[in-house]
Parts: C-alpha cells; sequence; structure tokens
C-alpha cells in the first residue's frame, strides 16, 4: 500500500508539473530575480578564516591578547639584500618611499633606516630621549651613508632580527596599518592602489628587488587571485561539461538546455551567498562550480531517461511524466545523499564550513528542483527527439563495456572480490603512512610572487608568522619588576636557539637598549642592567615614557603594567613541528615561571592556525563517519533492505580507502582542504548505487523475483548515466587543478581520483555484490 502511494504521488506531481507549466517558469523567472538582487551583498571577505570555534580555549586565550595589545596581525614588511643601497641616489629613493607610505591613511606607523631612533641619555632631565640616527642634511655623502651601514650593523644590537640581518646584509622597514583598517575594504585599497605602485616604483627608479609580505598584503594578494579564480572555474567548468555533454548526446538541443540550467543555479547559488550575507572565501568561491558540475548529472539522468522512454515506446507525453515519476525519487535521494555529504560540514563548529557546507547542500537540493521542474516543461513545448538524437543510446562503445560488464558480474565474482580485497590491503598499507599537517602559508600558490618573498623572510628574519607568549604578571606594573625581566630574558634565550624561530622582540630588548644608551651607546653594555644599576636605568627609561606618544615600550607592555608580551616570527613549518616547538617552550615556561605568580599564555596566529587544523581534522573524520550513517540511513528507507545499504555502502567506501592510501604513498598530509574530499566524493559517489539500487527493486518485482535478469537489466539502463555521470563530474572536478591555490588542486584532483574508482565500483562490485547477497533470499532464474 505504501509502495501505490509513493508512485501515486510521483505521478500526480509529474501531472501538476506539466499542468502548470507557465506558471512554473514565471515562478522560476522571479525566484531568479528575487535572488539576482541579492548579488549587491555579495563581497570577498577581508578576515582570515578561523578554524576553531568561538569557545575554544585557544580563540579564548587569542582574544584576550588582542583586547589587551590590539590587532597582531597588522603588520607588513618592506625588505631587500643589496648593498647597493647605500647611496645617494637609492637612500634618497628609499626615503621617498617610506615618507609616501607614512601619508596613507590606513599607515599608523612606519619603522623604516631612514627615520631610525636612538636612545639618547639627557643627564639633566635624567631620562632618555629618542633621537634620529640619520642625519638628513647628510645622505648625499657616500662616506657618510657607508659609515651610517657600518654603525646599523655593529652598534645597534637591538634591531638586530627586527630590522636588519647582521650576517647577511638583510634590511627590511616595517608597515603598520591601523588596526581598524586590517580587516576591512581599505585594507584592499591601501595595498593594491597605493603600496603596490610606490614599491613598483620604487624598482623602476632604482633597479632594486624588492620583498614585500607580512598576512594584510598576503591575504589581499590572495584575495585579489581567488577573486580573478571563480571566474576562471565557472568558465571552465560550463565548457567542459557541456563539451562532455554534447560529446556524449550529439544534441545541441539538450547541451542548450543543460546550461541554461547550470547558469540559472550558479546564478542562484551567488543569490544565496548574498541572502544570508555570507563573503566569497576560498571555500564559498568554489560554490558555483560545483554546482555546474554537480547539477549536471540532474541533466544527463532525466534527459537519458526522457530519450530512452522515446526509443521505447515513441509517446511524448507518457515518456515526459516517466521522467518526473521514475527518475524523479531516485534523483531526490541522490541529491539528498549528496547534500547530506555537504551538510555535514556544518557540525564540525567551524564558521568556514558551516556557511559552505549549508549554502552548497540547499543549492544541490535547488538545482535538482530546477532540473526536474525545467527539463520536461522545456521539452514538451519540442518535438520529439530525432533517431540521430536517440543514436548514443545504442553506441557500440557504450555496448562493448556493458556487455563486458555483465560478463564479469555474471561469471568472475570472486575475481572481483579478490581484486577489491588486495586493493584494500594496498590502501590500508597506505592510509598507515598518512600524516596530519597543514600551516598558514601551505594552502597558498606556490607560483604567486608573494611566495618567493615569503621563502626570503624565511631564510633572512626567520618567517612572517606570528607567535606571540603573553605574560601576566597578577599584579600592577610587575612587569618593570628585574625578577620578570630575568625571567623573560631567559625565555628569549630558549626561543634564539630554536632555528624554526625568529630573533624575539620585548620590553627586554628596550631595557637592554636603554643600558647600552646610559653607556653611551657602547654596544658591549647591550644586556639587562644588573642589581647595581637597574634603580636608576629604569627611572630613566620610566621618565621617558611618561608624556611621551611615541615611547617604544607602549607595544609591549599594557598601560597598568600588568602584561607583557614576547613576539617570534615563525617558519611555514607543518603542525607537527609546531606543536613540538609549543611544547619545548611550555616545559621551559614551566620551568622558570611560578605558575602561583604568573599566567603565560602561547598564542599568535601561527599557534591558533596548528591548533585549528589539528581540530577540524579530527572533527572533519568524524563529519565522515556521520555522512556515511546518514546516508545509509536515507537508503535504508528508500530500500528497507538491509543488504542493499550494506552492498552500497561497502561499494562506495573502496574508492575513498584507494585515495587515503595513494595520499599515504605520495606524501599528501590530511589537512583541512584534503579530508573534505572524503565527504564530497562519498555523498556523490553513492547517487550511482542508489540508481542502480532502485532500478534493481523496480525490475525484481517486475521480473517476479528474477535476481539475474533484474540485475543485468539495472547494469544496461543505468550503466549508461553511470557511466555519463562518472565522467562528467571526474573533468569536473578536475578543473579544480586549474587553481594556484594546492588546497583547490588538491581538493579537485583527489574528488576526481575518488570518483573514477567509484566508478568502476558502482558498475562492477555492487552488482556482484546484489547477486552475492541476494542469491539466498530468491531463487534465480535463468534466462
Amino acid at each position: 500500500m505504501k509502495k501505490v502511494v509513493k508512485v501515486g504521488f510521483w505521478e500526480k506531481l509529474a501531472r501538476l508539473i506539466l499542468k502548470n507549466r507557465i506558471a512554473i517558469l514565471v515562478a522560476i523567472a522571479a525566484l531568479t530575480l528575487f535572488l539576482g538582487l541579492q548579488w549587491k551583498n555579495v563581497s570577498m571577505t577581508y578576515t582570515e578564516a578561523n578554524l576553531l570555534p568561538k569557545d575554544h580555549l585557544a580563540n579564548q586565550q587569542y582574544e584576550q591578547f588582542l583586547d589587551t595589545f590590539g590587532e597582531e596581525g597588522n603588520l607588513i614588511v618592506i625588505g631587500f639584500k643589496d648593498p647597493a643601497f647605500f647611496t645617494p641616489k637609492n637612500f634618497a629613493a628609499w626615503t621617498e618611499l617610506m615618507q609616501g607610505l607614512k601619508k596613507s591613511a590606513a599607515v599608523e606607523l612606519v619603522v623604516s633606516i631612514n627615520d631610525l631612533k636612538k636612545i639618547h641619555k639627557d643627564t639633566i632631565s635624567q631620562k632618555f630621549d629618542l633621537v634620529s640616527f640619520v642625519d638628513p642634511t647628510q645622505t648625499n655623502n657616500p662616506s657618510y651613508l657607508k659609515g651610517l651601514r657600518n654603525q646599523l650593523f655593529h652598534e645597534l644590537p637591538f634591531y638586530e632580527g627586527l630590522l636588519f640581518n647582521k650576517e647577511t646584509g638583510s634590511i627590511r622597514a616595517a608597515v603598520y596599518l591601523k588596526k581598524n583598517v586590517v580587516n576591512t575594504a581599505g585594507r584592499k585599497t591601501f595595498i593594491v592602489e597605493d603600496l603596490v605602485p610606490k614599491i613598483n616604483a620604487f624598482e623602476q627608479a632604482t633597479k632594486m628587488d624588492l620583498r614585500v609580505s607580512g598576512m594584510p598584503y598576503i591575504r589581499t594578494i590572495n584575495a585579489e587571485d581567488m577573486k580573478g579564480e571563480i571566474g576562471l572555474f565557472i568558465g571552465a567548468a560550463l565548457l567542459i561539461t557541456s563539451l562532455i555533454f554534447f560529446l556524449f548526446f550529439r544534441s545541441f538541443r539538450a547541451t542548450f538546455i543543460s546550461i541554461c540550467i547550470l547558469l540559472f543555479g550558479v546564478m542562484w547559488s551567488f543569490g544565496t551567498l548574498g541572502l544570508f550575507r555570507y563573503k566569497i572565501t576560498i571555500l564559498t568561491a568554489i560554490i558555483p562550480p560545483l554546482i555546474i558540475v554537480i547539477g549536471i548529472t540532474n541533466c544527463i539522468f532525466l534527459i537519458n531517461k526522457y530519450q530512452q522512454e522515446i526509443k521505447n515506446h515513441k509517446n511524448q507525453a507518457k515518456a515526459l511524466q516517466r521522467v518526473i515519476s521514475k527518475i524523479g525519487v531516485s534523483t531526490l535521494m541522490t541529491n539528498l545523499t549528496t547534500a547530506a555529504g555537504f551538510a555535514t560540514f556544518m557540525i564540525t563548529g567551524n564558521d568556514l564550513l558551516y556557511e559552505f557546507g549549508l549554502v552548497t547542500s540547499i543549492n544541490v537540493i535547488t538545482v535538482y528542483l530546477l532540473t526536474l521542474l525545467v527539463v520536461p516543461i522545456v521539452y514538451s513545448f519540442m518535438p520529439m527527439p530525432k533517431e540521430k538524437h536517440l543514436y548514443h543510446l545504442s553506441k557500440n562503445y557504450i555496448s562493448t563495456l556493458l556487455d563486458w560488464v555483465e560478463l564479469q558480474v555474471k561469471n568472475h565474482r570472486t575475481r572481483i572480490y579478490v581484486i577489491y580485497a588486495l586493493l584494500l590491503v594496498f590502501s590500508v598499507v597506505g592510509v598507515t603512512q598518512m600524516k596530519v599537517s597543514g600551516s598558514l602559508i601551505g594552502e597558498m600558490p606556490k607560483s604567486a610572487s608573494f611566495f618567493k618573498d615569503i621563502l626570503f623572510y624565511e631564510k633572512e628574519f626567520s618567517g612572517v608568522m606570528p607567535l606571540e607568549i603573553m605574560i601576566d604578571t597578577k599584579q600592577k606594573k610587575g612587569v618593570m619588576k628585574m625578577a620578570t625581566l630575568k625571567r623573560m630574558n631567559e625565555l628569549q634565550e630558549t626561543i634564539e636557539q630554536i632555528p624554526e624561530l625568529s630573533k624575539p622582540v620585548s620590553i627586554v630588548n628596550l631595557i637592554k637598549f636603554s643600558k647600552q644608551a646610559y653607556y653611551n651607546g657602547n654596544p658591549e653594555y647591550y644586556e639587562l642592567p644588573t642589581s647595581q644599576e637597574q634603580a636608576f636605568i629604569l627611572s630613566y627609561a620610566k621618565n621617558a615614557k611618561k608624556n611621551n606618544k611615541d615611547n617604544l615600550m607602549k607595544s609591549y607592555v599594557d598601560a597598568s603594567g600588568r602584561y607583557a608580551r614576547i613576539t617570534t616570527y615563525m617558519k611555514d613549518i607543518g603542525t607537527s613541528e609546531m606543536a613540538k616547538i609549543e611544547k619545548q617552550l611550555q616545559v621551559k615556561i614551566d620551568k622558570i615561571f611560578p605558575s602561583d605568580r604568573y599566567a603565560i599564555t602561547l598564542t599568535g596566529k601561527a599557534l591558533v592556525f596548528q591548533k585549528g587544523t589539528t581540530y577540524l581534522v579530527e572533527n572533519l573524520i568524524e563529519s565522515l563517519i556521520f555522512a556515511i550513517l546518514l546516508i545509509a540511513g536515507l537508503m535504508a528507507y528508500l530500500f528497507r533492505s538491509v543488504k542493499m545499504v550494506l552492498a552500497s555502502v561497502i561499494t562506495n567506501v573502496l574508492p575513498l580507502c584507494i585515495t587515503s592510501g595513494l595520499m599515504g604513498y605520495l606524501g599528501i598530509p590530511l589537512k583541512p582542504s584534503t579530508i573534505l574530499v572524503f565527504s564530497i566524493a562519498f555523498g556523490i559517489s553513492v547517487d550511482n548505487a542508489i540508481q542502480f539500487m532502485a532500478k534493481f527493486r523496480h525490475d525484481l518485482q517486475r521480473n517476479n523475483g528474477n535476481v539475474n535478469k533484474s540485475v543485468m537489466s539495472a547494469i544496461r539502463e543505468t550503466g549508461i548515466s553511470t557511466f555519463y555521470t562518472s565522467v562528467v563530474l571526474i573533468f569536473g572536478f578536475a578543473i579544480f587543478t586549474l587553481s594556484s591555490f594546492s588546497g583547490t588542486i588538491a581538493l579537485g584532483g583527489l574528488i576526481s581520483c575518488t570518483l573514477l574508482f567509484a566508478m568502476f565500483a558502482n558498475l562492477l562490485v555492487l552488482p556482484a555484490l546484489v547477486l552475492s547477497f541476494e542469491k539466498d533470499t530468491f531463487k534465480r532464474k535463468q534466462k
């Protein structure tokens, strides 16, 4: 009785759709217009992706640090390694560049050699004054500039590692953006329209090669590259899918209808982003091409079914009704499983993945509904397909492929299972070699100019990724106590011994600089004051701080004197190495800072990303398991058979295992971009299994329980669609390998690889398993 209700529903739906064709088309046009109006709300993101939930401890510690010291990711560095810099012409051009940047409304502070400050002892006022390192009246004198270089490298150890590398001669300037600009469109305006043109003008005038880096700069150039790739992906996806579609169907009409549906799907996906006020991120940027690649499969299933019906009985009205009533329910389930694969990202607790999962799953369903409505309606206005349009249904290569599949499934199931088992063992061995990794700049384009600049700063200044250590002394003005300063100095000495970290900067450096100044700039006295010296040297420093808005200590000690920070920078190392460094530092911290007197927090963008990667990988594995269980539940509801569900799941888990094994053998790490592959691929690959199972169950009842006959007829009818959709999906996802982002390349390549294995699994393993599982349930009948 339940089956009668279900069939009756889809037949009624078919009549309803075909009876109200004009009204439905008008409604689609109105919805498209509404979503088109939401495009105005779509814009690029200007904030960094946070991989952790807001209530995670690492996030809370990072927010506390920002509340105490402000935004840390506002530094842009401009550097070079060129001895020709210390010439009057080049030095003047550099001074002009720095002065121009200072005038920008987006810039808070510029620290550069041309306006470097030295600490000068004022014995009358008993304080330290900041005086200029460079005498601007002497910069036209080559001898003066030569002496300036010598003085910089040998008499100012405070700036070593911060603004220059003594060993290699590299020099850099630090440009600090205003904190209220860093995460806004103003950052892009400054970098693209102000900074980059000035850099280019300097390089043309001096023939020097400037290296620019820092998170604001990297994020901006990254976003511009990402924006350019959206159009590339959409164009490539439309071209590839429509070309393959035409090669299969050899019909301009069918291809045109499909392209129109896909274009509407793209417009709706952008409209959905605007409706929810979501920004375009590295993940949401791939939603429109994803909808194209996934949406074309609906067109293939429906149009292929329509043409098969026309070939069978030449009745257009009956064919259109059957397209909806017979294929509608199975394609609904295939799209629900695909949407479920994406929807599982919503349970990871990550905002970026939540937005991606929500918008993609919604649009997977909407493009299905769009196809289910538009294909029958449009074809109802058109004449029946001609024989040339149906020729592909009996192409020799398709028939040969299906004949071979039938032969293997009928007579060589043992061979199929042995190969399955061997591939599974091969995969398990590869999986044991997989590693979890990830880095803040590891996903960025290796071919980009700024990536070479990152490597320059890693070599010359040990990286650009900030790692912060916040010291809470638990008392007002506790930072300036000599016991605290000595402990901080001991920790900084440990940091300097770690090759992956840069020379640290804190209030300790400034106190050392103060002692050097007290002894008339002698670099031999660049050290912490002794117990006898501390009283008068620190009094000089405190007097310098009073009424001096440009004092050097304000960035490293909060206003109350309770909190201090130690800033270092980290090379682009993997999460595992980062975790080792964190552990090494924590051991030292626990040893030198008594927990009853100090609260020490390790934080910073680099560390938050490392913890986020680990958290995300763990949660995405959970979401994959949830996706498998959810999809299995949907299939159990549809087929009411544990054996059918087991056959489908076993079939489609194998491709995931093979891909995992290949990742292990090829050294591809498990990271956020690669772990996404499995939920997406499983949700898509199981679609073909659902189509096969739906046809098999239908034919089993029609053939009075003849399993052999039902399996073979299901292979014949769904095998064509399985082959067509798999080829389109494989090449469709392969377009993401055109990206310059390694994460997107991995996503496209690995999903294509998984779907390739899934195609053969669904053509061979699934029918073989069905025959084996059902042999005890039904009596076989030979043809």
